[in-house]
Protein backbone atom coordinates (compact mmCIF):
# COMPACT_ATOMS: atom_id res chain seq x y z
CA UNK A 1 0.00 0.00 0.00
CA UNK A 2 1.15 3.56 -0.42
CA UNK A 3 1.97 4.87 2.34
CA UNK A 4 4.54 8.02 1.05
CA UNK A 5 2.78 9.80 -1.71
CA UNK A 6 4.09 13.08 -3.15
CA UNK A 7 1.66 15.63 -4.90
CA UNK A 8 3.55 17.88 -7.12
CA UNK A 9 2.59 20.34 -9.91
CA UNK A 10 2.50 24.04 -10.72
CA UNK A 11 1.76 26.32 -8.20
CA UNK A 12 -2.08 26.77 -8.59
CA UNK A 13 -2.95 23.53 -9.52
CA UNK A 14 -4.29 22.35 -6.30
CA UNK A 15 -1.41 19.94 -4.94
CA UNK A 16 -2.20 21.30 -1.41
CA UNK A 17 -5.68 20.81 -1.32
CA UNK A 18 -5.54 17.55 -2.84
CA UNK A 19 -2.94 16.42 0.11
CA UNK A 20 -5.70 17.91 2.92
CA UNK A 21 -8.03 16.26 0.39
CA UNK A 22 -6.56 13.08 0.55
CA UNK A 23 -5.54 13.24 4.22
CA UNK A 24 -9.45 12.83 5.09
CA UNK A 25 -9.82 9.60 3.54
CA UNK A 26 -6.19 8.07 4.33
CA UNK A 27 -4.77 7.28 7.94
CA UNK A 28 -1.51 9.70 6.57
CA UNK A 29 -0.91 13.05 8.05
CA UNK A 30 -0.59 15.78 5.47
CA UNK A 31 2.39 17.72 5.10
CA UNK A 32 3.38 20.62 2.70
CA UNK A 33 6.50 21.76 1.18
CA UNK A 34 6.02 25.41 1.58
CA UNK A 35 5.93 25.00 5.12
CA UNK A 36 9.60 23.57 4.62
CA UNK A 37 10.71 26.27 2.27
CA UNK A 38 9.40 29.19 3.50
CA UNK A 39 10.99 31.12 6.97
CA UNK A 40 8.83 33.87 6.81
CA UNK A 41 5.53 32.79 4.09
CA UNK A 42 6.48 34.23 0.91
CA UNK A 43 9.50 36.70 1.56
CA UNK A 44 11.96 34.16 3.29
CA UNK A 45 13.23 31.27 1.91
CA UNK A 46 14.59 28.63 4.57
CA UNK A 47 18.30 28.30 4.63
CA UNK A 48 18.57 24.56 2.20
CA UNK A 49 20.36 22.31 4.61
CA UNK A 50 17.79 23.83 6.97
CA UNK A 51 14.78 22.94 5.21
CA UNK A 52 16.33 19.20 3.94
CA UNK A 53 16.62 18.31 7.98
CA UNK A 54 13.12 19.89 8.90
CA UNK A 55 11.42 18.05 6.13
CA UNK A 56 13.31 14.61 6.70
CA UNK A 57 13.00 14.38 10.10
CA UNK A 58 9.34 14.90 9.30
CA UNK A 59 9.06 12.63 7.11
CA UNK A 60 10.82 9.98 9.24
CA UNK A 61 8.32 10.35 12.06
CA UNK A 62 5.37 10.86 10.38
CA UNK A 63 4.70 7.92 8.06
CA UNK A 64 2.68 7.38 6.25
CA UNK A 65 2.25 10.49 4.72
CA UNK A 66 1.04 12.87 2.17
CA UNK A 67 3.55 15.67 0.93
CA UNK A 68 2.21 18.43 -0.92
CA UNK A 69 3.91 21.11 -3.49
CA UNK A 70 7.48 20.65 -5.41
CA UNK A 71 10.93 19.89 -4.06
CA UNK A 72 12.46 19.94 -7.69
CA UNK A 73 16.00 20.89 -6.96
CA UNK A 74 16.25 21.78 -3.51
CA UNK A 75 14.65 18.17 -2.56
CA UNK A 76 16.01 15.67 -4.96
CA UNK A 77 17.34 13.10 -2.41
CA UNK A 78 13.70 13.14 -1.34
CA UNK A 79 12.98 11.19 -4.40
CA UNK A 80 13.22 7.66 -2.89
CA UNK A 81 11.27 8.63 0.07
CA UNK A 82 8.07 8.31 -2.21
CA UNK A 83 6.61 5.20 -3.42
CA UNK A 84 3.73 7.21 -4.99
CA UNK A 85 3.51 10.76 -6.99
CA UNK A 86 0.75 12.24 -7.91
CA UNK A 87 1.23 15.13 -11.12
CA UNK A 88 -1.25 17.57 -11.28
CA UNK A 89 -1.62 19.67 -14.57
CA UNK A 90 -4.47 22.39 -15.33
CA UNK A 91 -4.53 24.17 -18.41
CA UNK A 92 -2.68 27.51 -17.59
CA UNK A 93 -5.49 29.91 -17.90
CA UNK A 94 -7.67 28.00 -15.51
CA UNK A 95 -4.33 27.67 -12.81
CA UNK A 96 -3.43 31.23 -13.38
CA UNK A 97 -7.45 32.44 -12.45
CA UNK A 98 -7.01 30.54 -9.27
CA UNK A 99 -3.64 32.46 -8.67
CA UNK A 100 -5.24 35.80 -9.01
CA UNK A 101 -8.17 34.95 -6.79
CA UNK A 102 -6.10 33.48 -3.68
CA UNK A 103 -3.68 36.58 -4.01
CA UNK A 104 -7.11 38.91 -3.84
CA UNK A 105 -8.09 36.35 -1.21
CA UNK A 106 -4.96 36.80 0.66
CA UNK A 107 -4.31 40.50 0.13
CA UNK A 108 -7.36 42.12 -0.90
CA UNK A 109 -7.13 45.43 -2.75
CA UNK A 110 -3.32 45.78 -1.41
CA UNK A 111 -2.60 43.43 -4.37
CA UNK A 112 -4.66 45.33 -6.91
CA UNK A 113 -3.12 47.99 -9.13
CA UNK A 114 -2.03 50.69 -6.36
CA UNK A 115 -1.77 48.55 -3.75
CA UNK A 116 0.74 47.85 -1.57
CA UNK A 117 1.54 44.08 -2.41
CA UNK A 118 0.85 44.50 -6.29
CA UNK A 119 4.10 44.67 -7.34
CA UNK A 120 4.99 41.36 -5.04
CA UNK A 121 1.98 40.19 -6.50
CA UNK A 122 2.55 40.91 -9.96
CA UNK A 123 6.02 39.49 -9.28
CA UNK A 124 4.63 36.24 -8.46
CA UNK A 125 2.11 35.85 -11.11
CA UNK A 126 4.70 36.67 -13.72
CA UNK A 127 6.39 33.54 -12.26
CA UNK A 128 3.49 31.29 -11.87
CA UNK A 129 2.67 32.58 -15.87
CA UNK A 130 6.38 31.04 -16.62
CA UNK A 131 5.32 26.87 -16.01
CA UNK A 132 4.22 26.01 -19.24
CA UNK A 133 6.85 27.30 -21.31
CA UNK A 134 9.77 27.77 -19.33
CA UNK A 135 13.08 25.54 -18.83
CA UNK A 136 14.60 23.91 -16.31
CA UNK A 137 15.90 26.85 -15.01
CA UNK A 138 12.67 28.06 -13.07
CA UNK A 139 9.86 25.83 -11.41
CA UNK A 140 8.53 24.38 -15.04
CA UNK A 141 6.43 22.03 -16.72
CA UNK A 142 10.28 20.92 -18.13
CA UNK A 143 11.83 20.64 -14.85
CA UNK A 144 9.11 18.63 -12.70
CA UNK A 145 8.77 15.86 -16.08
CA UNK A 146 13.16 15.70 -16.15
CA UNK A 147 12.22 15.43 -12.21
CA UNK A 148 9.62 12.44 -12.28
CA UNK A 149 11.73 11.09 -15.20
CA UNK A 150 14.07 9.57 -12.58
CA UNK A 151 11.41 8.57 -9.74
CA UNK A 152 11.67 4.51 -8.78
CA UNK A 153 7.95 4.82 -8.25
CA UNK A 154 4.72 4.82 -10.47
CA UNK A 155 3.58 8.27 -11.35
CA UNK A 156 0.04 9.15 -11.16
CA UNK A 157 -0.97 11.88 -13.78
CA UNK A 158 -4.08 13.58 -13.59
CA UNK A 159 -3.61 15.89 -16.32
CA UNK A 160 -7.48 17.83 -16.68
CA UNK A 161 -9.62 20.48 -14.71
CA UNK A 162 -10.95 18.02 -12.31
CA UNK A 163 -12.84 18.80 -9.46
CA UNK A 164 -11.34 18.20 -5.80
CA UNK A 165 -13.40 14.84 -5.33
CA UNK A 166 -12.48 13.47 -8.83
CA UNK A 167 -9.02 13.74 -7.81
CA UNK A 168 -9.22 12.00 -4.33
CA UNK A 169 -11.20 9.28 -6.47
CA UNK A 170 -8.60 8.83 -8.86
CA UNK A 171 -5.96 8.36 -6.07
CA UNK A 172 -7.98 6.16 -3.80
CA UNK A 173 -8.19 4.57 -7.02
CA UNK A 174 -4.49 3.55 -7.83
CA UNK A 175 -4.21 2.96 -4.07
CA UNK A 176 -6.76 0.18 -4.62
CA UNK A 177 -5.53 -1.12 -7.40
CA UNK A 178 -2.29 -1.13 -5.77
CA UNK A 179 -3.57 -3.39 -2.87
CA UNK A 180 -5.44 -5.81 -5.41
CA UNK A 181 -1.52 -5.84 -7.06
CA UNK A 182 -0.53 -7.47 -3.81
Amino acid sequence: MYSRIHIMGASGAGTSTLGRALAEHLPHVHLDSDDYFWEHKYTQQTQITERLRAIGSDLDLQEPYILSGAVCGWGDGLRPRFDLVVFLWIPPEIRLERLRKREYERYGADSLPGGSMFQEVQTFMDWAALYDTAGPEVRSRVLHEEWMSRLQCPVLRLEEDLTVDARVEAVLGEYDAEALRR
